[in-house]
């Protein structure tokens, strides 16, 4: 999502296409909220589920809720983020198809859009209650200051994208008003650190010597330095995990002493996107890896349906 504000180098203005080659402005705006990305909001319900209240109605419609909320509110971020980018992105292979850089949304409409989309999400996050609107409006706020300025400062950059999914976890505790225990908060940092890691690798790989004219940032980074930050970021997440599913802490909260047996998918997940990353040369979207590659998208699901059996049915007592 980050860019270089660097001063782009020549490129010819982007012609407006022939009326009868553009697509309808609602598709426009919707491929500009790039739905694709949603599937990182499924992060607010871990509350609901760590949190007991996964059998409860009005829980589950106010996770609902919240999951809503944040994927408007990643939305519109990403209508800022492409008004803002939208010179760099012409010249980056993928993002120039998007339709602000493409020319075929204008930059007015795209942060109409964002401005109305921001304030409606907003207002619905303080109405379930003032701390998800908190945590809701230090989301934005976060992201947007990414955009401008903390993409640009070295390894503040990659605990800033990991910042924006522990708000998210943050968030679906707060929704449905249960406690997030400092193990799985922990989890969260680390994964999302391991996932942002991930794509910074991707995007050097993927650029090659291109990477600094696109993002200024990579310069500071090379795939070795990545490549030893992964290690540390996988090894501490893969220990964080073990911790938390095998603590009598986890035991006596979570009503289960057997989620350690959720161990196994948690090895093969990560293993699964390092496999990915350096073998097939993915990471670039964590989103576009979990629902395009089957095994890891099974993984998940196996882990999830695993947590909610072991926490809800006898079988795991």
């Amino acid at each position: 999502m980050a860019r270089t504000s660097s001063t782009p180098v020549s490129a010819p203005a982007t012609e407006p296409r022939p009326e009868a080659g553009r697509r309808p402005a609602f598709s426009l705006f919707i491929i500009s909220l790039r739905p694709e990305q949603w599937t990182k909001n499924l992060l607010l319900f871990a509350g609901l589920i760590f949190g007991g209240r996964l059998l409860q109605v009005n829980a589950v419609l106010t996770a609902t809720a919240a999951f809503a909320i944040f994927c408007a509110l990643s939305g519109a971020v990403y209508l800022f983020n492409d008004v803002w980018d939208q010179d760099a992105d012409r010249r980056h292979p993928l993002k120039e198809k998007r339709p602000i850089a493409a020319g075929d949304l204008t930059s007015r409409a795209a942060l109409s859009a964002g401005a109305v989309l921001t304030a409606l999400a907003l207002a619905a996050a303080f109405l379930i209650n003032a701390a998800l609107g908190a945590v809701a409006s230090g989301y934005v706020l976060l992201l947007l200051l990414y955009s401008v300025t903390l993409k640009h400062v070295v390894i503040i950059d990659v605990l800033t994208i990991a910042g924006g999914f522990v708000l998210r976890a943050i968030a679906g505790a707060l929704a449905v008003d249960v406690p997030i225990g400092a193990w799985l908060l922990s989890c969260t940092t680390l994964l999302a650190l391991f996932l942002a890691l991930s794509k910074r690798r991707h995007e050097l790989m993927l650029l090659g010597e291109g990477a600094v004219g696109h993002r200024r940032i990579l310069e500071e980074y090379s795939p070795y330095l990545l490549d030893q930050m992964i290690s540390v970021v996988t090894a501490s997440t893969l220990i964080a995990y073990a911790v938390f599913a095998t603590s009598a802490d986890t035991a006596q909260r979570l009503g289960t002493s057997r989620l350690d047996l959720t161990i196994p998918f948690v090895l093969y997940g990560i293993f699964r996107y390092l496999y990915l990353v350096h073998q097939k040369r993915g990471g670039g979207s964590p989103a576009a890896l979990l629902s395009t590659d089957r095994p890891l998208l099974a993984c998940v699901v196996l882990w999830v349906g695993t947590v909610a059996v072991l926490m809800y049915s006898p079988l795991g007592r």
